[in-house]
């Protein structure tokens, strides 16, 4: 698994762990590093991820309720909610193409989640994109 797979997996770990144990996002990441060989560049970018996406979740979230027709943000599972959370922040930063980042979401809900669950993150980031080219 590479650097930053793994990077955006342990990112997701800490931001479901700060929603749903009512955890500081930073002492969640400390959380989910503790006890792991992981480089002090990896180390960074998880931190950056995690902490960019739990200080931007807002635009995130009114980014999921646009696109997501039907279901509010609130219903939407915690894995789910949070890794679309993950690729909204890094799509929004432009830093890495956006088919990298909508690949490693769905990676992401297939691991920990369900198939259906990457079928309904797919749809969502694929229209938020569709529309964000639309516009420039």
């Amino acid at each position: 698994m590479g650097k930053r797979t793994t990077a955006r997996r342990l990112s997701m770990q800490a931001l479901y762990e700060a929603e749903h144990g009512n955890t500081a996002i930073l002492d969640a990441i400390e959380h989910v590093l503790e006890e792991k060989n992981i480089s002090t560049d990896s180390r960074e970018f998880i931190k950056y991820l995690a902490e960019g996406s739990w200080d931007n979740k807002e635009i995130a979230d009114s980014v999921i309720k646009k696109y997501s027709k039907g279901w509010r943000v609130e219903r939407i599972g915690g894995v789910d909610r949070n890794i679309l959370r993950l690729a909204i922040f890094e799509i929004n930063e432009k830093e890495t193409p956006f088919q990298i980042v909508i690949n490693e979401a769905l990676e992401l809900a297939k691991e920990f989640s369900t198939i259906e669950a990457s079928k309904f993150i797919n749809g969502i980031l694929g229209a938020y994109i569709k529309d964000a080219e639309l516009k420039k």
